[in-house]
């Protein structure tokens, strides 16, 4: 047997109550909600699971742990998987610096990469210091037939979303149009060739039809969480 690679976005925090940006490890911690919503997740998973592993984010840690103490395993921290690093927008609230967020993130998924956050990280920072986590992991355990189930990996919205889009091949406007809630994930599953296949993006399963009208900074103004 082998396993997928579930990104799944942490529960909820107090900095996502509050609409903030918050993107500098540790940040906020999880609120009673999102406690509930890591065991939740959980009790609801009907693969089996084999590690959990989380970023240096304490919503992270926190969801982790939850996680990993249904299944019996000591959740394991992984560097380079944190969110996004927004820099001169970090813990803002403020329409205008949702919009500035929004609006450098919808570049990113069009192609420009190299377009940093003010102060922060651009989108290639993001990918090479998250993917090559991802390909220890692939090469570890996951690429093993003996592997006796799924990697939970509890990471933050927008850097999944971003990955997903790059190692599935995931239409990037479709990326952009389908943000994801509190504790929900992306799975992945190894293919031949070193590439994956996107099996399940949220609620949603393949095929994942591609978006043309897409409206990411105009949503995240009237959404109550702009992170995910």
């Amino acid at each position: 047997m082998t396993g997928r690679l579930v990104l799944v976005r942490h529960g909820q925090s107090h900095a996502n109550v509050d609409r903030r940006l918050d993107t500098r490890p540790p940040g906020a911690a999880l609120t009673d909600l999102g406690h509930q919503q890591a065991r939740d997740f959980a009790a609801n998973w009907n693969h089996p699971v084999a590690m959990v592993a989380h970023s240096a984010a304490l919503r992270a840690t926190e969801t982790a742990r939850n996680i990993g103490e249904h299944f019996s395993l000591e959740p394991q921290h992984l560097d380079g998987i944190h969110e996004v690093q927004v820099g001169e927008l970090e813990n803002r609230n403020d329409d205008a610096s949702v919009e500035h967020f929004n609006a450098v993130y919808q570049r990113w998924q069009e192609g420009h990469l190299d377009e940093p956050m003010p102060g922060g990280e651009s989108a290639q920072q993001v990918l090479d210091r998250y993917l090559p986590v991802v390909t220890q992991l692939r090469l570890r355990h996951l690429d093993d037939h003996a592997w006796p189930g799924d990697i939970v990996m509890v990471s933050h919205g927008a850097a999944i979303r971003l990955v997903a889009a790059v190692l599935a091949g995931v239409d990037r406007g479709f990326a952009l149009e389908h943000h994801l809630a509190n504790t929900e994930c992306v799975v992945l599953s190894p293919i031949t060739d070193d590439r994956w296949s996107c099996v399940q993006w949220g609620t949603l399963v393949p095929p994942f039809y591609p978006e043309t009208d897409v409206h990411p900074v105009e949503d995240a103004l009237q959404g109550a969480d702009p992170m995910g």
